[in-house]
């Protein structure tokens, strides 16, 4: 009998992939909602699922999937899944490490190039027949400094766009590449020192217990004055209220956010009043929503990874994963 795998945040053309890649050897149902708690029923025979980062994988979806052997992720991270639940009753989870490493930090530098250009700005003037340069000029990003939180792969990517500009790079990461620091003429500061003497601070660490929260209102006003904020990671690594201080305040002279808190339920308005939302969690998107009006704050829907590109190498690699589960194939990264 064939493996049952239902598919949950797929589009048509990802749907075309898998099954032309996966058919064959496997049953395959699909949906293009998240999997919840409420629709977890459609899932209760699966012997795989497969996730995007909006489906939250929490005990009581788990507790409804009695059949359930992998939980496929494709996604780099899995803050979503509960991997403690998932491993006590003998779940295997895995994802998708490396795939959009370049992609996500070029949309790194269009943000800071829209924010550093006023790019956005001058798009909407000129879309209202309106040519002045009032108010438009930018700065250059040569001879600036970018404080890059986080010295993964995707931020090793940022510091060499950087360092290709002419901008000076300090790091904050509490694991030190030594080959990296040498070879593109880097300096690690502590944190603290980054956020003093950053002119653009760019987020590219994972989202954990070690990073909720890393930059808070108790550090908010270490700030160097005027600087870019740019987090193409997790929304939780900043505290909603330093950033919405920071930007009220004039800490920060402009942001360009591709995540933020409550973007899962901010897509459609009426999510809101059909989901029980908490009272936090309100306010969040509510304050997201002014933030959309000021000029100098740039919100992008969570696209930073979407390439067709990166889309791709994000399928490859769920299949790859797939059917080494099923013994297609000898190796497959487990969490």
């Amino acid at each position: 009998m064939k493996m049952h795998i239902v598919f949950y945040e797929v589009n048509n053309e990802e749907k075309a992939y898998l099954k032309k890649y996966l058919s064959k050897n496997f049953s395959l149902e699909f949906y293009s909602e998240p999997l919840t708690v409420e629709n977890a029923n459609s899932a209760a025979n699966a012997d795989i699922i497969s996730v995007f980062i909006f489906s939250k994988i929490t005990q009581p979806i788990l507790d409804k999937l009695h059949n359930l052997k992998l939980i496929s992720t494709r996604s780099t991270g899995f803050n979503h899944i509960n991997l403690k639940a998932a491993q006590k009753i003998g779940i295997s989870v895995c994802n998708v490490p490396y795939y959009g490493e370049n992609t996500v930090a070029e949309h790194t530098f269009a943000l800071i190039l829209a924010l550093s250009r006023n790019l956005h700005k001058a798009y909407h003037r000129t879309n209202q027949g309106n040519f002045s340069i009032k108010g438009l000029r930018g700065f250059d990003l040569k001879g600036k400094t970018i404080g890059i939180i986080g010295a993964g792969s995707i931020g090793t990517h940022v510091i060499k766009m950087a360092k290709g500009f002419g901008m000076n790079v300090v790091v904050f990461d509490p694991v030190e590449n030594h080959i990296v620091k040498e070879l593109l003429e880097i300096k690690y500061l502590p944190l603290e020192e980054l956020l003093s003497v950053s002119d653009v601070i760019s987020l590219h660490c994972p989202y954990n217990e070690n990073t909720h929260y890393l930059i808070n209102m108790s550090n908010i006003n270490r700030v160097k004055k005027g600087a870019l904020f740019i987090n193409t990671a997790r929304a939780g690594i900043i505290e909603p209220s330093a950033l919405y201080y920071a930007i009220d305040s004039g800490i920060f002279g402009g942001a360009g956010l591709d995540v933020f808190e409550g973007e899962d339920l901010i897509n459609e308005e009426n999510q809101m009043l059909s989901k029980n939302v908490p009272v936090e969690q309100m306010e969040s998107i509510l304050k997201t929503n002014m933030l959309l009006r000021k000029e100098n704050v740039i919100i992008t829907p969570h696209i930073a990874f979407d390439s067709k590109e990166a889309v791709e190498r994000i399928l490859e690699t769920t299949v790859e994963n797939i059917e080494a589960f099923s013994g297609s194939r000898k190796y497959y990264k487990v969490i």
